[in-house]
């Protein structure tokens, strides 16, 4: 497995690739690697011919408040990880490489953007769209594999390809869980022992929204009541939202019609976790 550090090194890589006609598929990540990132970047191993993981951490998508300094790092760590899933290229760039003068060019992908972590988090999703539209033109996969835990996130770069007609195609891949079904996420090392045994709460209100809808709950306002309380009773979760939304445009629903995602995201102490399912009205 190789690390590459510059841009100009990964576009002479991935002529070579292009060559020999190598597909290519690609994980993008913040790093500090667990289970979940490992799903991804096996799913891409066993179906393409080379497999690239970015590992960097996008200061864009950090509010002026929001935890980029404390963000989780070990690059050690992640290199062994990624080399024993069989990766073959880490592409790890500088903040300098990757933004060597202020940005002035922009992805705005709109109102999906603007909505559940999107209200809270004004301006993440803009940096979000802009350094993976950077990543997909350095490297240009043919496949990019990326996490349902990030529903929305995954929804808005669809939207991105989709409109400025990148040549790529998505894979999305289930959520990682804990045995205790918390949704794996980098940020899970933030929480204390005590807000560890509350975290799991979150998939088990969503399991029982889920089961809410089997038994023929169509309300959503019904069902948000219903996981907040679960969720909060007791403890000192602050939710941020739960919502009902459509799969097409992510906007809320009055009623559970077909499919519906149900999403929740709350604040553990000083910490920032969400998770979601998809439920489905028969």
């Amino acid at each position: 497995m190789r690390i590459i550090r510059t841009i100009t090194a990964m576009r002479r890589v991935i002529s070579k690739l292009r060559l020999r006609r190598n597909s290519i598929g690609f994980v993008p990540t913040m790093g500090f690697f667990h289970p979940g990132h490992v799903s991804l970047m096996k799913a891409s191993v066993n179906r393409n011919d080379v497999t690239i993981v970015s590992l960097f951490v996008n200061p864009t998508q950090f509010g002026p408040k929001e935890d980029l300094a404390r963000y989780p790092r070990n690059l050690k760590h992640d290199i062994q990880v990624a080399e024993a899933a069989g990766v073959d290229f880490i592409f790890a760039p500088s903040v300098a490489e990757m933004y060597p003068e202020k940005q002035l060019a922009y992805v705005d992908v709109g109102q999906i953007a603007d909505i559940l972590c999107g209200a809270t988090r004004q301006g993440h999703f803009r940096g979000v769209a802009t350094v993976v539209s950077k990543l997909l033109n350095i490297i240009q996969p043919d496949v990019m594999y990326l996490g349902q835990k990030d529903a929305q996130q995954v929804e808005v770069i669809k939207r991105m390809i989709k409109d400025l007609n990148f040549h790529v195609k998505i894979t999305v891949c289930p959520t990682a869980r804990e045995r205790d079904g918390l949704a794996m996420s980098s940020r899970n090392s933030f929480l204390s022992p005590t807000e560890r045994a509350i975290a799991p709460r979150l998939y088990q209100a969503l399991c029982f929204a889920r089961e809410m809808v089997a038994d023929g709950q169509r309300d959503a306002s019904q069902i948000i009541f219903r996981i907040k309380k679960l969720i909060s009773d007791g403890t000192n979760v602050s939710i941020v939202y739960v919502s009902c939304v459509g799969l097409d445009r992510f906007l809320p629903v009055r009623r559970i019609e077909g499919k519906v995602l149900v999403a929740v995201a709350v604040k553990i102490g000083n910490t920032r976790l969400i998770d979601n399912i998809v439920v489905k009205a028969k």
